[in-house]
């Protein structure tokens, strides 16, 4: 059956150019939206990562319970009882937004101090190492090919590497927005969007300094994805939302944005011809967690 071409039915895409545009922009965001689940299904498919978790972020994970339930007892239920006042029932889920805003501001200040960026561009490197892109990783670390998995391929950086800069306008933005939550019924979804768009903005930082990407180039790619962005950042920002997990989350929503990083690293290189091997590294990739390696020592 031949395939139907829009540009030889000239009045079937005039019909169909004002649904085009909108269709357009639902895929994207659909797909956006996909890639922090894809992150947590691919990082519990892969053993192999579950050491970084393990050794980094479960003390944190401790520390952030302890942030929560200090902040539950103190802040939640006197914010519920204002807002009730003026919300009624309604003020419930501002209430909880705030009380988990107010948690993540505070947890965002330990990050850095806890080194877990660091332990985000293990994550990301490893698995643009997986999808076969070892050429993008070399030249900024150390790598020993005879390891097992690509975690434990992953030596010492020899360039700046970060996978989110620390910036305390970030943490600005999460204050300044915080009182969103005050407004009934639009103001939840409105903090967690604006907030969110920042941390989708920030998902491939490492991905274009692997590249070697200046700021003017930095700009414009993310510019061209914005709406994108805006997705990815949104579904994150509810991941990183939920207590006590958060740390979890933020693992495998690099695992996301590293695997969106891999798709369109392998859409930019298609048409000039990928580097020869990258087939056979995508293969041992995608059947690497039929027989997890070993695993014995700290990686970090």
């Amino acid at each position: 059956m031949p395939r139907l071409s829009l540009d030889e039915h000239p009045v079937l895409q005039t019909l169909l150019a004002p649904i085009e545009r909108p269709v357009s922009y639902t895929r994207r965001a659909l797909r956006a939206a996909a890639y922090p689940i894809e992150g947590i299904y691919y990082f519990l498919r892969h053993p192999d990562f579950y050491p970084l978790f393990y050794r980094r972020l479960v003390p944190l994970t401790v520390i952030s319970f302890l942030v929560y339930t200090v902040l539950f007892w103190l802040v939640f239920w006197p914010q519920l009882a204002f807002l009730m006042i003026f919300h009624g029932w309604g003020a419930w889920p501002s209430a909880i937004v705030l009380f988990l805003g107010e948690g993540l501001i505070i947890i965002q200040g330990l990050f850095e101090g806890f080194f877990v960026d660091e332990c985000r561009v293990d994550v990301f490197d490893a698995i643009l190492i997986n999808y076969g892109f070892t050429d993008l990783i070399s030249p900024h670390r150390v790598l020993f090919p005879d390891e097992p998995s690509s975690v434990r391929k992953l030596g010492k950086p020899t360039s700046r590497a970060e996978y989110n800069p620390w910036s305390l306008i970030q943490i600005v933005e999460l204050v300044v927005f915080l009182p969103l939550n005050l407004i009934p019924y639009v103001g939840v979804p409105a903090f967690i969007m604006i907030t969110g768009t920042r941390v989708g903005k920030l998902s491939h930082h490492r991905w274009y300094q692997l590249r070697g990407l200046n700021k003017k180039q930095m700009k414009q790619e993310i510019k061209s994805r914005v709406w994108d962005y805006v997705w990815f950042g949104t579904v994150a920002m509810l991941l990183e939302l939920i207590p006590v997990l958060s740390f979890f989350f933020l693992l495998t929503t690099t695992a996301g944005s590293a695997i969106w990083a891999a798709h369109l690293e392998a859409q930019m290189r298609a048409p000039r011809g990928r580097p020869a091997g990258h087939e056979e590294h995508d293969v041992l990739a995608e059947h690497q967690d039929d027989v997890p390696p070993a695993y014995h020592d700290d990686p970090v």
